[in-house]
């Protein structure tokens, strides 16, 4: 009777004041996955972390929190999604604390791991989001709550630097613990109860997941629709600012309000919400896969003709297209499976994850190997093959 009450009670539309409270708490749980990237030579030598081991700063929080996806955001389907979310953040915003206080390599990099696993409780506030929101504007809200998403990683690096230069790198995790504290009063609040049918044990709802994933064909494309993207995006982020150091002279401010003008492409969350509310979510794709390729591609052109400002266009026009093709992938995968949305949902982001850490490895391979020219020639091919599995579903419409 409980559960049936809350479904018939979910509104047409978030309020605009809770929209915002889940885009920000997004936005701030993701942006502990990047923060120290801009920092590792900062953190590295001041641990002791010697210098082929500073990438492990990273990895370990992006492991963790591919492990948190699998193991925390499941449990959206089976606990009261309220208290998951709250006290994911309480126990970030704890490890935070011991990465900012941490005296030794061994605690901070343990500290790093822990972060990046609970800092998944953002994937818990999408799903949410979507299933107190009524089919029509659905695609709406996950938009305005992952441009806010967005924003935090789009974000992270530039406040990350800027808050080092002025107090130093442990201040940053410091500071970040205490936006964990705040947002979490702030959902306390402004947060309904959500709890999901009781059913399957945990144990249950882990091995379910190969099931899902083997039973869904559109969650399947989806998933690698957007890794590829998310790839794209990794190969651009992680070679932009080595050209911006080696062939503009820009200092560590000048890369971070480059980061800052990229995060523009954030807007285009919200408008890609609407063209799926409005059942274009393949024209919305087709553009958004097209605008990735055309805009890694034409961002190696721009290099060579020495124009920062076509730069900032085309990383503007890639997040954007990247932005767009998220929303849109999550629109159509949170309406096949209402019961297992937190399942879903896990699913789509561990393999959107995987395939775009993989973008992270072979940007700094391509790199090395040819430069900026190379790094992005391998991100619109990447994009090329994304956008030719994309026409495969009108191939399979067509022999049906």
């Amino acid at each position: 009777m409980t559960l049936a009450t809350d479904t018939l009670a979910a509104p047409a539309r978030l309020s605009p004041a809770l929209t915002v409270a889940c885009a920000a708490a997004c936005g701030v749980m993701v942006a502990n996955l990047y923060y120290a990237q801009p920092l590792i030579a900062l953190i590295a030598p001041s641990l002791h972390i010697g210098d082929g081991f500073g990438g492990l700063i990273v990895t370990l929080t992006q492991l963790g929190y591919a492990s948190g996806l699998l193991l925390i955001v499941p449990l959206a389907d089976r606990v009261e999604n309220k208290r998951l979310i709250l006290i994911t953040l309480l126990l970030a915003a704890a490890a935070l604390v011991a990465l900012a206080i941490a005296p030794s390599a061994a605690l901070f990099l343990i500290a790093a791991a822990v972060v990046g696993c609970f800092s998944a409780g953002a994937q818990v506030i999408v799903p949410l989001a979507a299933a107190l929101t009524h089919e029509s504007t659905r695609g709406r809200t996950i938009g305005n709550v992952m441009s806010g998403l967005l924003a935090g990683i789009m974000l992270s690096r530039p406040l990350g630097s800027l808050i080092a230069d002025i107090a130093g790198w442990r201040a940053v995790f410091g500071l970040s613990a205490g936006l964990m504290v705040l947002v979490a009063i702030w959902l306390a609040k402004a947060l309904p109860r959500h709890q999901p049918p009781k059913g399957d044990s945990y144990g249950q709802i882990l091995a379910s997941l190969i099931h899902i994933l083997k039973d869904e064909p559109q969650l399947q494309r989806r998933a690698v629709y957007q890794g590829l993207a998310f790839a794209v995006f990794n190969i651009f982020w992680t070679s932009a600012p080595l050209i911006l150091v080696q062939k503009f002279s820009f200092g560590q401010k000048g890369v971070a309000l480059f980061a800052l003008a990229g995060a523009g492409g954030a807007l285009a969350a919200p408008i890609a919400g609407r063209l799926g509310d409005r059942g274009h979510v393949k024209l919305g794709t087709a553009v958004a896969l097209f605008t990735i390729t055309a805009s890694a591609l034409l961002s190696g052109w721009a290099a060579a003709l020495g124009s920062v400002l076509l730069l900032v266009v085309f990383a503007v026009a890639l997040d954007a297209g990247v932005q767009i093709n998220q929303v849109l992938g999550q629109r159509v995968i949170y309406s096949i499976r209402g019961e297992a949305r937190g399942r879903m949902n896990a699913i789509y982001m561990t393999i959107v994850f995987l395939l775009g850490a993989g973008g992270s490895a072979i940007a700094t391979l391509a790199y090395h190997a040819g430069g900026w020219q190379a790094a992005m020639l391998t991100a619109a091919a990447i994009g090329a093959l994304d956008i030719a599995l994309f026409a495969t579903e009108f191939l399979g419409s067509r022999t049906r």
